[in-house]
């Protein structure tokens, strides 16, 4: 199995911009989570390595989140339920949509967010030469308080030419 290693953790949280316009933030937020890998990382490989990662174990709740103590859960999901062959390519456009519409879904964003948005999130799914989204798992994959996000999307972005693979997680809480 390749190895990988934890650089770094961004978040972007929307209730950080004021919303001028009058509409809602929904608690939205952006975890980013990068890990570097070595020069011959092939895909089955790396994605068995992120899911294994400490850092994997994240239950993302109140926003921000953190490596759940007790390394059970992922997101609103029992750790169980998450494999590596559970991600399912998708093109740098399907991410998109999806990321923008979840962005956009109550309207639009204020500029200093969208360019946050743009300079993380956006800028790791252009970046990335391969891109993997991880379906709905269904209530029962769900954790004892699983259905607490609203929304939930991940991917992982692998951008080779950096050799940074890339945990993208956009939800609500």
């Amino acid at each position: 199995m390749t190895g990988i290693d934890f650089i770094d953790r961004t978040f972007v949280n929307f209730r950080n911009h004021p919303f001028p316009d009058g509409t809602s933030h929904g608690y939205r937020w952006v975890d980013l989570k990068s890990f570097r890998f070595p020069q011959e990382g092939q895909t089955p490989d790396l994605l068995t390595a992120v899911v294994a990662h400490e850092q994997f174990r994240d239950d993302y709740a109140g926003g921000g989140g953190g490596v759940d103590p007790d390394g059970s859960r992922h997101g609103p999901y029992r750790l169980s339920a998450v494999s590596s062959d559970k991600y399912q390519p998708v093109s740098r456009a399907e991410a998109t949509s999806v990321l923008e519409a979840w962005a956009h879904q109550y309207g639009g964003l204020p500029d200093l967010l969208g360019a946050a948005l743009k300079e993380t999130l956006f800028a790791a799914v252009e970046s990335a030469g391969r891109l993997y989204c991880l379906p709905d798992l269904g209530n029962d994959a769900f954790h004892d308080w699983g259905g607490v996000h609203g929304d939930f999307h991940e991917f992982i972005a692998i951008d080779d030419e950096r050799q940074v693979l890339t945990l993208l997680v956009a939800a609500d809480d």
